[in-house]
């Protein structure tokens, strides 16, 4: 099988026409034309997992973050970038990355977050077109108190910390939700008539919210971790006897201590 028949796979799914502007959605380093052997799925593409699909005889990586985000400007090996991609090259494996795009579907990465939650009569948050966007909103099954609440959430994302806003004194019935890096969504959340928002990297600031209304913030890695498992599904639902492994290595770069 050719790159470019994985490449059409995922782009089915999730369409690079619907990326962000900013992004880089797309195949990043490599030939379409060249087959592959296996597939190694990872969050991020580091040197460990460049080397773990070396290891496993993976010749094309798929992640969700792209490797290049800006222009470079040298190849050498004084970043970590730099590195990465020259060890992508020189063993010849070819870079996949699905960003904003899978971020937008339907059943995309917010999705997946609203599954852990139990949402129901789901809605997109900021929606684009008439079936994308980002984000989801839905409801609680029965309303539950806030610090109830928080433990839930902790629990659903194998979480031994979280950071919060001020619990409502309310209990809460309806929930927004963003993988990823969220903070731009929150106008969205409050208007949606969600009492609280979930989703990554959400600033000092943020954090300030009104009475009836709840900012949690679970963490980047955490909230888009489950993408892999989805990657994995849309690939062996076309080609199920395919080789498709997920990353063993490539973990969060976010230590707790």
């Amino acid at each position: 099988m050719k790159a470019k028949e994985i490449k059409e796979i995922i782009e089915e799914f999730a369409p690079p026409r619907i990326q962000e502007e900013w992004d880089n959605t797309g195949m990043i380093v490599g030939d379409p034309e060249c087959l592959v052997t296996g597939v190694m799925l990872g969050l991020d593409c580091t040197e460990e997992l460049v080397e773990e699909a070396i290891a496993l005889g993976c010749n094309m990586i798929v992640t969700h973050h792209p490797l290049i985000f800006k222009g470079m400007k040298r190849l050498g090996v004084s970043t970590a970038v730099e590195r990465t991609v020259r060890a992508l090259v020189k063993n010849d494996i070819l870079l996949y990355s699905a960003h904003t795009s899978i971020d937008k579907v339907p059943t995309g990465v917010s999705d997946l977050m609203a599954d852990k939650l139990g949402l129901t009569n789901r809605e997109i948050l900021a929606k684009e077109g008439d079936d994308f966007g980002l984000g989801i909103v839905g409801n609680l099954d029965s309303p539950i108190d806030s610090l109830s609440f928080i433990n839930f959430v902790k629990k659903q994302f194998s979480l031994t910390a979280l950071k919060c806003s001020l619990p409502m004194d309310e209990c809460i019935s309806r929930v927004a939700v963003c993988g990823g890096s969220g903070s731009s969504l929150i106008g969205y959340a409050v208007d949606s008539g969600a009492h609280v928002y979930i989703s990554g990297d959400i600033s000092y600031h943020d954090f300030f919210c009104e009475r009836n209304f709840m900012i949690i913030d679970i963490g980047h890695y955490e909230s888009e971790i489950g993408v892999l498992d989805l990657l994995k599904q849309v690939l062996l639902k076309k080609i199920p006897n395919f080789a498709v492994r997920k990353s063993e290595k490539n973990n969060n770069p976010v230590f707790y201590y």
